[in-house]
């Protein structure tokens, strides 16, 4: 699906899905064009060829599924491959959106295979008030990138809701299912800190570097989304910190509790052996035994096993064992 948004001062804001239109609008040096392609077929895919003439190689990356964002400057325009973030199917999970773009002086080009959120508020916004688009192409880049960011606050709120979740499972109710919910996690963590760090060197890169096609006054708003995605990075490592302590104390609370099942199972044999040795002395198949016909032997064996286990409770009582 392809959707085009033009703004002039002559004209104002208008919307179109006409591929043909492009390249009047291209010509016409007042008007400022936003092309936004959403999962787009074959031959939508061909203006980025044929009409804008964009380096086969950014194309490539544009088409092909990227693992890292990106920023290559080819002089008259910019390419980016940056991610968004949406919840996954798991509490506490999320996955990433690519989004793809082209900015030039006069047009910013948006390629994506899935839905965006960010583009489809700021396509919504520009719907009620052209402002983002009568200020330049690099500013409406700046109000996508700025949501793309934000949607990322509600994944971290869930990262907390997890660990805090979690820390409580690991104390009062560890399990194989904890285990691997907190490996999960811990990949979640990663998969953040992968796509947030890098982001946050390209925005960085947009707020200083000069570039030809971005305004010096619209850097400073790129170097609010910096420090929002610096927050979002510091974040994102301390996550690596929380999973990597919430691992430790399962298993030191598994090894805890296995501690105190072997102690009591040895206890239980410590107790028993005299218990064995006795009525292994009584049980011997021999004619002459002391106590054989004694009519209280039974009574004594038993009371002396009674005295044993007494003993020996008390002595771990007394050595603070149990």
């Amino acid at each position: 699906m392809i959707e085009i948004f033009t703004f002039s001062k002559e004209n104002g804001l208008r919307r179109t899905t006409d591929i043909g239109a492009l390249p009047d609008l291209l010509k016409e040096e007042t008007e400022s064009v936003w092309v936004d392609l959403e999962s787009p077929t074959e031959e939508e895919s061909q203006i980025l060829t044929s009409l804008f003439n964009f380096h086969p190689l950014a194309i490539e990356d544009c088409i092909a599924e990227s693992q890292l964002p990106k920023l290559d400057d080819f002089g008259d325009y910019l390419f980016l491959v940056l991610h968004g973030a949406r919840r996954g199917d798991v509490s506490g999970t999320f996955k990433t959106v690519e989004l793809n773009f082209f900015l030039g002086k006069r047009y910013l080009v948006t390629y994506h295979q899935q839905l965006s959120r960010s583009i489809n508020r700021t396509k919504e916004r520009c719907l009620k008030n052209s402002l983002a688009m009568s200020r330049g192409m690099d500013f409406l880049l700046h109000e996508i990138l700025d949501g793309t960011v934000d949607n990322y606050f509600p994944i971290l709120d869930d990262f907390d809701e997890v660990v805090n979740e979690l820390e409580h499972e690991v104390v009062h109710n560890p399990n194989k299912d904890i285990l691997n919910r907190i490996f999960s996690l811990k990949r979640d963590g990663m998969h953040l800190r992968r796509v947030t760090s890098p982001q946050r060197e390209i925005l960085n890169r947009l707020s200083r570097d000069p570039f030809a096609v971005i305004n010096k006054r619209t850097a400073i708003y790129f170097r609010d989304v910096y420090d929002h995605l610096v927050r979002i990075s510091d974040l994102a490592e301390s996550y690596k910190d929380l999973t990597t302590g919430l691992l430790e104390a399962h298993l030191s609370v598994v090894s805890n509790r296995l501690n105190e099942i072997l102690k009591v199972l040895t206890m239980f044999t410590v107790v028993m052996m005299p218990l064995t040795v006795i009525t292994g002395i009584y049980g011997m198949n021999f004619t002459h035994i002391p106590e054989l016909h004694w009519p209280y032997g039974y009574p004594m064996a038993i009371g002396l096993m009674v005295v044993v286990v007494l003993v020996i409770l008390g002595f771990f009582r007394w050595k603070k064992w149990i």
